[in-house]
């Protein structure tokens, strides 16, 4: 298992957040692991935790060769590469009834399709490549999520652990359809993992923006298929609730998608938000 990643408190008063005062500190502490598992022969997924920018990102590759790989990691950089540049030109306009933040994140999102676009143009072993991706920003008591593909992210907070984010996944989408449908039926289906929407360089690639208010407390995850699809929402909160410390956290995740007989590369990305008046 790969060792965790710790890094230090994430705070970040120059994020162009609304509802941020020259008195409030975000502090966001968060760990992440990625595992390649026990059956791919390579590791596809991919995250990040800018300590910077309160910014957690996770994708989940796919193409040939190592092309996933490649995608992963492109549009990880490109999200945070964005996010830190702030708010410059906004190449793709601004969507009105989002924050500031989450017009950024989304941007950030749109710009890793142009670079993975650019990529696989310039090189036929890229061609056709793509990723999921999940970009969360916890700062001045908002939560601002952008995804694209099956990768998730959950929240847990006093009403107890919510899946924010819904999947881009024939599954899901029949299950929108008709919601009659029978789950256990669609679990079986040869299509059931196919993804509707992910980041391959294509212009029709819809960015989903989401935005909860935070109070402080409460603990984020971000998680890729390897992880949630062995691993079903209560006992993730089990999880969550059960430890304190993000490192064990995320290596009990990891360790129980393992355990539960994942046959993809798992990843999981923990934070803690707090909101804190100086």
């Amino acid at each position: 298992m790969a060792r965790p990643e710790m890094p230090s408190p994430l705070r970040s008063p120059r994020l162009p957040a609304d509802t941020t005062t020259d008195f409030e500190v975000c502090v966001l502490r968060a760990c992440g692991i990625t595992d390649q598992g026990r059956i791919r022969p390579t590791n596809e997924d991919c995250f990040a935790i800018d300590e910077r920018l309160n910014l957690l990102v996770i994708a989940d590759g796919m193409g040939g060769h190592n092309a996933g790989e490649v995608a992963a990691r492109l549009a990880v950089d490109a999200v945070v590469d964005a996010v830190a540049a702030g708010t410059g030109q906004r190449p793709f306009g601004d969507d009105p009834s989002l924050s500031r933040v989450g017009n950024l994140l989304r941007t950030a999102v749109l710009l890793a399709n142009a670079r993975i676009r650019a990529a696989a143009v310039a090189s036929s072993a890229c061609a056709g490549m793509g990723t999921t991706i999940v970009a969360a920003i916890a700062c001045g008591g908002r939560l601002s999520v952008a995804h694209v593909g099956d990768s998730r992210l959950y929240l847990l907070g006093p009403a107890g652990l919510r899946q924010l984010t819904a999947d881009d996944s024939w599954m899901a989408s029949e299950l929108a359809r008709d919601p009659s449908a029978d789950p256990w039926v669609l679990q079986h289906h040869p299509m059931r993992h196919a993804l509707t929407n992910v980041v391959s360089g294509r212009a029709g690639t819809a960015v989903h923006v989401i935005e909860e208010a935070l109070s402080g407390g409460e603990l984020i995850l971000l998680t890729t298929d390897g992880v949630h699809g062995s691993v079903d929402a209560p006992r993730l909160e089990q999880l969550l609730r059960e430890h304190d410390a993000l490192p064990d956290l995320v290596a009990e995740v990891i360790r129980t998608a393992l355990t539960h007989g994942s046959r993809d590369n798992c990843t999981a990305v923990a934070g803690r938000y707090q909101r804190e008046t100086v």
